[in-house]
């Protein structure tokens, strides 16, 4: 398996390769940090945990007296439990070579993934990968997305890194990554660099 970092200015993308597999990887750099771990990284990933910690050891024996404030404590602790263990950690296109795409997104831990979530793309329903813009606000982003028409007709986009939402030169990487992994050089769009 051969690792490399294609972008030197963004650390999120990381590139897989194997015989059977590629995989293009885009890390929640919000989340993780950067991607050497180090006892700084530690300290930033579970410092807002130890406050909470702290916090409730402050409170319990307010909490005990009282059945209102124990409720009130107990549903605070699992929407941040909730929230902190679904965060997105990384989100991933596998190219399975002559199978087709199998798009992923991770959620858990900052160091520990928990929930993985998969769709598998088969080559026969993919029509095309492209990257698409769209406005949000004011504003407009590009992403990619998966164009797949079933056997009867209907056609469907499933948008690859939807949660973290890659800049463009991350995006365009992998763009042509999947085309030279996938489709024909002749049926390759041609886009401006």
């Amino acid at each position: 398996m051969h690792s490399a970092n294609p972008l030197p200015k963004h650390p999120e993308l990381t590139v897989l390769h194997s015989k059977a597999w590629s995989e293009y990887r885009v890390q929640n750099l919000h989340v993780r940090g950067k991607s050497n771990i180090s006892v700084h990284t530690l300290l930033e990933c579970f410092g807002t945990d130890a406050l909470v910690c702290l916090g409730i050891a402050l409170l319990w024996p307010i909490c005990v007296e009282y059945r209102v404030f124990t409720v009130a404590l107990a549903t605070i602790i699992i929407t941040y439990v909730c929230g902190r263990c679904t965060r997105v950690l990384w989100e991933s296109v596998i190219i399975l070579h002559s199978l087709g795409l199998q798009l992923e997104t991770h959620r858990g831990l900052p160091l520990v993934p928990l929930f993985t979530s998969r769709r598998f793309i088969p080559l026969t329903t993919l029509r095309d990968f492209v990257i698409n813009e769209g406005l949000r606000g004011w504003s407009v982003h590009y992403y990619l997305a998966v164009i797949q028409q079933s056997p009867n007709g209907d056609v469907t986009i499933s948008v690859p890194f939807e949660n973290i939402m890659p800049r463009f030169p991350v995006l365009l990487e992998i763009y042509h990554g999947v085309h030279e992994l996938l489709f024909d050089n002749s049926s390759v769009t041609n886009v401006i660099k």
